[in-house]
């Protein structure tokens, strides 16, 4: 396990006294939350180095004294890696590499890293790989100390530094077959999901910032039980399952990967094709921690990387999870929002509501009521109804059941010949 000494970024303005300035909550939280990615990164953190200062420094991000500082910090103790929560310029990774005494990572890294720690499906290590080489490509230059050897440490897993080390253009090559290999996943995945658009079943994604308990709704409202986890980005492949909503229709219920701040872009472009879960979809529903002090912040990062999908114009749900969380006083005032959902997936409370939301929100195969006279011989058309529509009133005519239902176009459309006009 790595032992990082982590740089975390401020760059607001320092007091023009020079006295220090006390962190706001805002900044608090975002440090925490960069100390939660390199935990998930699985490192140890064994120091933090704070820096306020106007803007960046060209060559070191920090200053020359600021890189003696963490220079020192890294010697005593026994740090092997230097993680800042900035991007980093190739000239700035290269300066800081040649002045400290351990590698030195950037927030893009970092992210890119932890993706490859929970990359489980061949797709998803291909997507992973792609947007390492095509973050790694202009920065090979001085790259010695991660280069010159496979390694386990947080920023080394996958695609061979050796390669990268000694040859720029096999590692162009690669990356045009990883795209070439992609676009094959993209086109199976475009015909399963021509196949599924064949039969009228409305598609779902829950979207949201990563943590927010995405994959704990999704299991709450499927009961399937796919992976639940507090570290960040647990969830890479998208799961689908269907699910039946208040109105006996079924729906298709995709659970996506996390988004987080400053996403790297390469990850949104190599994830592109798993994300077409979410272009896809007939309903967005936003999954927000409640909890969260910076949620109105997570909110703007997600419905950025929505714009960048061409998804922002969807119909979108605002489901605020993790009320338990909260005070009895909070919780009573997100009630009182009628635009959001309030619900606590840990605790499978307001899943009602929300289902009934997304019954209203869809627009593709309607809910129709209609009125039948069935032959009691028809076996299967009455199973059929009653399984599947909400059978308002019913009454037996002699050998023939005559019913008034409600439910999805698609479904009564199959019994159009016993419609009662």
């Amino acid at each position: 396990m790595s032992r990082a000494a982590a740089q975390a970024r401020e760059l607001a303005a320092a007091p023009p006294d020079g006295r220090a300035r006390c962190m706001t909550s805002d900044e608090e939280s975002r440090l925490d939350e960069f100390r939660e990615l390199v935990t998930s990164a699985g490192a140890d953190i064994a120091a933090e180095v704070e820096q306020h200062r106007p803007r960046a420094d060209p060559a070191t991000l920090v200053g020359s004294g600021k890189v003696e500082e963490l220079t020192a910090t890294a010697a005593s103790t026994s740090a092997d890696l230097v993680v800042f929560d900035y991007d980093l310029t190739p000239t700035q990774l290269r300066n800081l590499e040649d002045a400290l005494p351990c590698r030195v990572i950037d927030r893009t890294q970092l992210i890119l890293d932890i993706f490859a720690r929970h990359a489980r499906t061949r797709e998803g290590q291909l997507q992973v790989e792609l947007a390492q080489l095509e973050y790694m490509l202009p920065r090979l230059t001085g790259r010695g100390k991660a280069m010159s050897q496979l390694g386990g440490g947080i920023g080394t897993r996958g695609p061979g530094e050796t390669q990268l080390e000694s040859d720029r253009r096999r590692i162009q090559r690669r990356v045009l077959h990883l795209r070439h290999e992609l676009e094959g996943v993209r086109r199976i995945r475009g015909q399963q999901r021509q196949r599924r658009e064949s039969v009228p079943v409305p598609a779902v994604a829950l979207v949201g910032y990563t943590n927010a308990g995405k994959s704990t709704l999704f299991n709450a409202l499927t009961g399937i039980g796919v992976l639940q986890s507090a570290r960040m980005f647990a969830t890479l492949d998208p799961k689908l399952s269907a699910i039946q909503l208040p109105s006996r229709r079924k729906v298709l219920l995709s659970d996506t990967v996390g988004f987080i701040r400053d996403l790297p872009h390469t990850l949104v472009t190599s994830f592109r094709a798993t994300l077409e879960e979410v272009r896809k979809a007939e309903v967005l529903v936003h999954v927000r921690d409640a909890s969260s002090p910076i949620r109105e912040e997570q909110k703007a990062e997600v419905e950025k990387v929505l714009g960048e999908l061409d998804a922002l114009s969807k119909p979108r749900l605002e489901v605020l999870n993790k009320v338990d969380l909260l005070s009895e006083e909070e919780r009573t005032g997100l009630r009182a929002n009628a635009g959001v959902i309030a619900i606590s997936a840990k605790e499978r409370t307001g899943l009602e509501a929300l289902l009934e939301r997304i019954d209203a929100e869809l627009v593709r195969d309607p809910i129709l009521e209609q009125e039948f006279r069935i032959p009691q011989s028809e076996g299967d058309a009455l199973a059929a109804l009653g399984a599947g529509a909400v059978i308002r009133e019913r009454q037996y005519e002699g050998n023939v059941v005559r019913m008034t239902v409600a439910g999805p176009a698609s479904l009564l459309g199959r019994y159009r010949r016993f419609r009662y006009r």
